[in-house]
């Protein structure tokens, strides 16, 4: 039976929308809203020319931005600030094949920050092909703003300080709205849209616990980045309903093949686990993976609740699991001696580490032993333990083996390598910071990485083959803007990048290596990072630009990551593996379902990194006064961000405190020059500083710059080599 097409649009309905849309808005824009086809848009071009000759609407657009453009006057959504301090957005709605263009807004000198999330109509200029300036026209209201931060109560009323240190606003809050809250503590509000003049309002909605208590550090970071934490009812009730797989049944029998899972002494759980074996002058390698998807089936309760979170959160001091913990920490984690099921990557790869040949098949395994990376590195250097030792023979030399083959194989396709140091922060019973490290690298972990990179590949030239969608890993190359940027800076420091062919991660790996003797190097380091494009989730095959990968995949965390769950059920479409594959209405879904997914993980990751500077302002705010050495890991037109040597803690040093001098941002050179003594302030410069303030709350630490005289040389002064 023809489908029914819908009816046209009533003058009511048409003026309703033309009039509540954030942005003047054009005739195919309505025709699509509307769902206007074929002969129908002469009926609807006639109705338009009506309501504009009425005056009841503004006169209609006559043709909106073709896909890939921005209009002239675009709703935005503020999507964070970037390593210079440059408040960046995103358009509301993109229509282009490839990432949206990069919007810097515009902001007024002395106005308030604005929040992550925050909906604007702004007016953009365009400055180059990937590349908007946008000025803020008026904020489009939302019910759903939310705020997070202090809750002081005064003799006039509440008060809400955010937590959010880009923001200085306080929000009002009536006694009738404070939902009980006390003086002091940390609190989560819904942003009134009724507010009187003055201040705006808020109303509070849940309370997080004392400011003065560290265990509410972890509760703000998920409050503030929104992040979902109750499981529905019925998701709980299919987690708790689920039953151990203890006999093979149609599954390959893996439970005597020596597998072990190898992860950080803090993992709360272990979904993947790996063996390898001698093959003449080869490798077989073998990486099982949880096989979530028997329990977390499309469409299930327990499928939209792990959707909805799209990843596991690692907080310092809590997880927030995609799965309930009746799966996530007990059935799909790999324990040592218990029969768990598992998707199983069976590979073979020559002496060079090329891979040559692989399947995939569901399995049921048995654990050998649960490992941590220092256990097999030490048990590699001479130093097993009662649990490593019996294996060193038949799981820990052969492992290396195959880690030394798959390293080869890397080195020659030219991986790019960044120094990307890692904070750790260890609390106590009490939620006090004992220390802060950052995390120790050993061949064990890049003998996993390996291992896992090759099922990855893998899994995507499998699902490749089948002609099955895949969700792909997907890491993009510079864009020519950034990368015209670096060889600006480079060219002023004597280095260079090649120009005129395309180039690949090993040209980054080479100027690594000769900045690597240099003064130099953790500013290269680091402007070799900010040049690289955010790697993402896409049924689009970019490829892996940092892998040196044409296609890669995530197949290895599904307890963690969705992503992970949607390339498992795509194997068991592609290969027969089950009647719980892929299904067509997820197939048909992938571009948003990536678009989600990588939504989510960015969301984890800012969380993260919030807590962990709020952890990190906690552990050193007895410490204010005291003095440290660091160097500039960011400049931006109000100062310079330092990163400390010990911790790894990022703080601000104002402009103002640099002296009476005034000082120009010299963006594409990430550095501030002074007007009159040209002295000048360059990413990755060593420092000394002493911290002036540290806010747990905010996450927020203020240094001053210790200097008794200014430092001289080419480093720090305006040489032959500056240009106009």
């Amino acid at each position: 039976m023809p489908r029914k097409k819908p009816p046209l649009p009533t003058k009511d309905q048409l003026r309703t929308f033309i009039t509540e849309s954030p942005t003047a808005v054009g005739k195919r824009e309505i025709a699509r809203a509307f769902q206007v086809k074929g002969d129908d848009r002469v009926a609807l071009k006639a109705m338009l020319r009506e309501l504009s000759a009425e005056g009841t609407v503004g006169r209609i657009r006559k043709a909106a931005p073709p896909p890939g453009r921005l209009a002239e006057v675009t709703p935005i959504v503020i999507a964070g600030i970037d390593e210079d301090g440059e408040t960046l957005a995103r358009p509301m709605v993109w229509e282009g094949e490839s990432e949206p263009p990069r919007i810097v807004v515009v902001e007024r000198p002395g106005a308030p920050a604005l929040p992550t999330g925050t909906r604007l109509l702004a007016r953009l200029s365009k400055r180059s092909a990937r590349l908007y300036e946008a000025r803020v026209l008026r904020r489009i209201p939302t019910t759903a703003d939310r705020v997070v931060g202090t809750y002081r109560l005064g003799p006039e009323g509440g008060r809400l300080a955010p937590a959010d240190k880009r923001s200085r606003t306080e929000f009002r809050v009536s006694r009738i709205d404070s939902g009980g809250a006390l003086d002091g503590e940390l609190v989560s509000a819904e942003v009134l849209t009724t507010a009187r003049a003055g201040l705006p309002e808020a109303r509070i909605v849940e309370r997080l616990g004392s400011s003065d208590d560290p265990r509410a550090i972890g509760a703000l970071a998920v409050a503030a980045h929104d992040i979902p934490v109750a499981f529905a009812e019925d998701a709980l009730a299919q987690a708790a309903a689920a039953k151990p797989v203890t006999q093979p049944g149609t599954r390959e029998d893996l439970r005597d093949l020596p597998l072990v899972t190898i992860d950080g002494d803090d993992a709360r759980d272990y979904d993947d686990a790996v063996f390898a074996e001698p093959d003449g002058e080869g490798w077989k390698l073998v990486v099982a993976i949880a096989d979530v998807a028997h329990y977390v089936t499309p469409g299930s309760p327990l499928d939209r609740d792990a959707f909805k979170r799209g990843n596991s959160v690692y907080l310092p001091d809590r997880v927030v699991p995609m799965l309930p913990e009746a799966l996530s920490n007990e059935l799909c984690s790999l324990k040592p001696t218990v029969p768990r099921p598992v998707m199983a990557a069976f590979m073979s790869i020559d002496k060079e580490g090329r891979l040559k040949s692989h399947r995939f098949a569901r399995a049921l395994m048995r654990s050998a032993a649960r490992l941590t990376y220092e256990q097999v590195q030490n048990a590699r250097d001479g130093r097993p333990d009662e649990t490593t030792g019996p294996l060193m023979e038949s799981a820990i030399e052969p492992l290396y083996g195959a880690f030394r083959a798959l390293a080869r194989a890397r080195e020659k396709r030219g991986t790019l390598d960044l120094d990307i140091p890692e904070r750790r922060v260890f609390l106590g019973p009490d939620g006090n910071v004992l220390a802060i490290r950052s995390r120790s690298r050993f061949d064990s972990h890049r003998l996993i990485e390996e291992f896992m990179i090759s099922a990855n590949v893998a899994a995507a030239e499998t699902l490749e083959a089948k002609g099955v969608p895949c969700m792909y890993r997907v890491h993009d190359r510079p864009s020519y803007e950034k990368l015209e940027s670096l060889r600006e800076l480079l060219d002023s420091i004597g280095l260079s990048l090649p120009k005129g062919q395309v180039l690949q991660p090993k040209s980054f790996t080479r100027l690594l290596e000769r900045a690597k003797d240099t003064p130099y190097k953790q500013m290269v380091n680091d402007l070799v990072l900010r040049s690289q494009a955010q790697a993402l989730y896409s049924p689009d095959n970019l490829g892996h630009f940092g892998l040196a990968l044409r296609r890669y995949a995530h197949f290895t965390s599904p307890i963690r990551r969705y992503s992970d769950v949607l390339v498992h059920r795509g194997l068991i479409r592609a290969l027969g593996l089950g009647e719980d594959g892929l299904t067509e209405a997820e197939a048909a879904r992938m571009r948003p379902l990536g678009e989600h997914i990588s939504m989510t993980e960015r969301r984890a990751q800012v969380a993260e990194r919030d807590a962990v500077d709020r952890y990190t302002a906690l552990f050193l705010s007895s410490q204010v006064g005291g003095e440290f050495s660091g160097r500039i890991s960011g400049v931006s037109r109000f100062g310079l961000f330092i990163a400390l040597e010990d911790t790894g803690a990022d703080g601000l040093v104002p402009v103002s405190t640099l002296g009476a001098d005034y000082f120009e941002y010299d963006a594409p050179r990430h550095r501030l020059i002074g007007r009159k003594s040209r002295f000048v302030y360059q990413l990755g410069q060593p420092v000394r500083v002493r911290l002036a303030d540290a806010d747990p709350v905010k996450g927020g630490l203020v240094f001053h710059l210790l200097q008794e005289r200014r430092p001289e040389g080419p480093r720090h002064r305006l040489g032959s080599r500056r240009r106009g």
